[in-house]
């Protein structure tokens, strides 16, 4: 949705003047008095944001939950998994998210972005309630596809759905809500998981899930963007008076430019093929596939799935399970800075950032692993460098190669082929995640950790050698400035 407001003084019918036309949209302000009351938009773009929540419980499960899992005198299984195995129940997920963003789009076309999200949630109970009785692995791998299907939804729809109930002066702000929930999500899981029993633990994971049906459900509206789409005019008007704080007129004219918009896209609808007809549709491809994947290929997925084992393995002087919470604060600390940096920074010199510091940490870490494990060095010394290690890395991905690829992804398309481009970026995302997480153990057995963590520190640096080459700076331009760089008409 491009239209929106700013600012509406104490008196809202001359607070702010729209002008649309089936060519462009635009709104005028006249900023003379009080903000609007933002705080239904707020609660309601938090709601929405407990799937991402959830998303961040399953993506954090298995980082306590295989030591368990390992350990047959708490273990429900009957027999200790072997490598192979730990490496399908991580990667099962990422597989199922590659698959969930392809139909993610359509049902947020045809059923709407609310119901699509009440859907997405459903996945992770089953899942859960599966955990709670599993007694075998395949019934974990199915647990897993089942919670990675649930984030391939949610992933694609979130964004959708927090940027279509959003005016354009918050929007930034709402967006990153959804990092730090998944942040928060993960902590939840890494602080809960090593001290509860197996099923114990599950129990409590299916409550946020359930939590967020109900709330969601009963007190959220859909999107005035997709009302609109579906004819439900009525409704569109009553959502946008709620969302934009029982500001009746605005509301009248917000919705006459979400009509316009509404007429503009179905008027313009185009497939993912329409993606290479023109020069700049495809450099924002090329931008979009690369930036996930060198956000993969930074090592992530098995720094979150596997932190307490890193730290095991490490032989930190803190217990494994203190040191994986103590990074988990860490992301959220770091993922609640990014916003208040983007704008001042920029997003080219962010994603610069993390990468370097991204690759130093995956290196020192790399060469503590090769004193440790290859050359059977004392390490005992510096048994704390691991964590610094993790910490830095952390911070450096939560502060750019974690959430900025989405938010640079969400300036590169035009309306018309955003969600075709938005379904593939995130399938080709969770592919790479799905061969790496499932091949980390490999990858180890042959290499060893040293070499492995070796050679995301290589990616890294590779990643930012990419941004230094390749990636415009979008921060405080229009869509149409950054359509001209990228079909190189300016620098």
């Amino acid at each position: 949705m491009e239209g929106g407001y700013k600012e509406v003084p104490a008196n809202e019918s001359q607070a702010v003047s729209f002008v649309s036309t089936k060519d462009n949209v635009t709104v005028q302000t006249m900023q003379h008095g009080t903000s609007t009351n933002r705080t239904f938009l707020y609660m309601a773009a938090c709601i929405a944001n407990l799937s991402s929540f959830v998303c961040g419980t399953s993506l954090g499960w298995t980082s306590p939950e295989i030591p368990l899992l390992k350990n047959l005198t708490v273990s429900p299984l009957d027999h200790v998994m072997t490598g192979s195995e730990e490496g399908w129940v991580g990667s099962f997920l990422p597989l199922a998210a590659a698959i969930g963003p392809l139909g993610a789009a359509i049902l947020a076309d045809k059923l709407g972005r609310k119901k699509s999200l009440l859907v997405g949630v459903i996945p992770f109970i089953v899942a859960y309630s599966i955990n709670i009785f599993a007694a075998n692995v395949p019934l974990l791998y199915l647990s897993r596809f089942l919670c990675g299907l649930g984030v391939g939804i949610i992933f694609t729809v979130v964004p959708m759905y927090v940027g279509e109930i959003a005016d354009d002066e918050v929007r930034g702000a709402l967006g990153s809500f959804m990092q730090l929930f998944i942040v928060i999500g993960l902590l939840f899981s890494y602080a809960l998981g090593p001290y509860l029993p197996i099923k114990t633990f599950n129990i409590i994971l299916i409550s946020p899930p359930v939590i967020f049906f109900v709330l969601f459900f009963f007190f959220i509206p859909d999107t005035p963007y997709y009302l609109v789409k579906s004819a439900k005019h009525e409704e569109a008007l009553e959502a946008l008076i709620r969302l934009r704080g029982n500001l009746k007129t605005l509301a009248q004219k917000e919705l006459e430019v979400v009509k316009v918009q509404v007429e503009i896209d179905v008027n313009n609808k185009a497939s993912f093929m329409d993606i290479f007809k023109t020069k700049s549709t495809k450099m924002a491809l090329f931008l979009a596939l690369n930036l996930v994947a060198w956000q993969q290929l930074s090592g992530i997925n098995i720094v979150l799935f596997y932190t307490q084992g890193i730290f095991t393995d490490a032989g930190v002087p803190l217990a494994p399970e203190i040191c994986t919470i103590i990074t988990g604060v860490v992301q959220i600390a770091s993922s609640a800075l990014t916003p208040l940096l983007v704008e001042r920074l920029g997003k080219r010199f962010l994603l610069i950032q993390s990468a370097i510091g991204m690759g130093i940490a995956q290196g020192v870490l790399a060469f503590f692993f090769y004193l440790k494990d290859d050359k059977g060095s004392d390490v005992s010394s510096i048994g704390w460098l691991p964590i610094l290690c993790l910490v830095v890395f952390i911070i450096t991905y939560c502060l750019g190669f974690g959430p900025l690829p989405w938010a640079v992804m969400g300036e590169l398309f035009p309306g018309n082929v955003k969600s075709a481009a938005s379904s593939a970026t995130a399938s080709i995302c969770w592919v790479f995640g799905f061969f790496i997480t499932n091949y980390f153990g490999i990858l180890s057995n042959l290499v060893g950790k040293s070499g492995s963590f070796g050679l995301f520190s290589v990616f890294c640096f590779f990643s930012f050698g990419f941004v230094f080459k390749f990636v415009p700076e979008t921060s405080g331009k229009s869509f149409s400035e950054i359509q001209e760089i990228l079909g190189g008409g300016r620098k």
